[in-house]
């Protein structure tokens, strides 16, 4: 059944990193308890300091900037580009991961997902878009402070870090954004 769901960012519960070394406030997931089960999971996190990401085994990673000067990554002893502000940046869960910060503690944005379950498609968007998603779970994250979303003629106002979920999707949606937000697509591999 077919279900649109507000979350507001002041209701994400905070969880410390896998390895320990930060906090994560998770957006939403698809089941599980802690940091197993899922098949994917959204999440925040803040960075105050460069070093090691956590490892996930069996998923997917990608990762975006929202506030700071960016980071580079270092993904299994290669440097990557430097991720700046709304820039994606995808790497393999069991990968060895460390980041050097820009120019001080920044807050990212990560969808984690098991490719053995989901196909997963994240794209930033920026002003006036409009897609047509038949994923059966369709996102709209917030990245400003007042964001209007029109899912199939249903208008939404987010805030900041706000998140849309459209959930047992199984028809074509039309979905309109009006600013920056990120709208990741979801399908369930049978």
């Amino acid at each position: 059944m077919s279900q649109l769901q507000c979350l507001r960012a002041q209701d994400y519960p905070r969880m410390p990193w896998k390895n320990g070394g930060g906090f994560t406030e998770e957006i939403t997931r698809d089941a599980g308890d802690g940091l197993d089960g899922f098949g994917w999971r959204l999440s925040i996190a803040d960075i105050e300091s460069s070093g090691g990401f956590s490892s996930f085994a069996g998923y997917q990673r990608i990762i975006s900037v929202l506030q700071g000067d960016g980071m580079q990554l270092t993904v299994d002893g290669e440097p990557g580009r430097p991720l700046l502000p709304f820039d994606a940046y995808a790497f393999k869960g069991e990968s060895q991961v460390s980041c050097a910060l820009l120019g001080g503690p920044i807050r990212d944005f990560n969808l984690i997902y098991a490719p053995a379950r989901y196909r997963a498609r994240l794209q930033w968007f920026n002003g006036g878009s409009r897609l047509f998603s038949a994923a059966s779970t369709v996102l709209v994250f917030s990245a400003q402070a007042d964001l209007q979303v029109t899912v199939d003629g249903q208008v939404q106002s987010l805030g900041l870090y706000d998140c849309l979920q459209q959930s047992g999707n199984d028809r074509l949606l039309e979905v309109a954004v009006q600013g920056r937000c990120c709208v990741i697509e979801l399908i369930q591999i049978s």
